[in-house]
């Protein structure tokens, strides 16, 4: 959660303790930003990023061992059909 124009204290809403909690609360990291100082511009771009990263390569990686653990035809197990009473059968409509 990134809280923007850091800069501008006199017209602030929200108190930087309280965008920490709210954040922690949320589950989310937290950052104050200023444009006009230049101030976690880029950080905040760099963290959005390497989380959206995070998150995908987890999502790919439980795909992938979804996908490992999946059994495929051809890969099941093997079932006789051999009649057990001995009994076999010569052509289609012998008896």
């Amino acid at each position: 959660m990134a809280g923007n124009k850091s800069d501008l204290n006199h017209l602030r809403a929200v108190s930087e303790e309280d965008g920490h909690a709210l954040a922690e609360k949320e589950g989310l990291s937290f950052l104050e930003t200023s444009a006009l100082e230049a101030t976690n511009v880029e950080k905040a771009f760099q963290t959005i990023l390497n989380e959206i990263y995070h998150i995908i390569s987890k999502k790919a990686l439980a795909a992938q061992e979804a996908a490992a653990n999946t059994t495929l035809p051809g890969q099941g197990t093997t079932i006789n059909v051999a009649d057990a009473s001995g009994n076999t059968k010569k052509g289609c409509c012998s008896t």
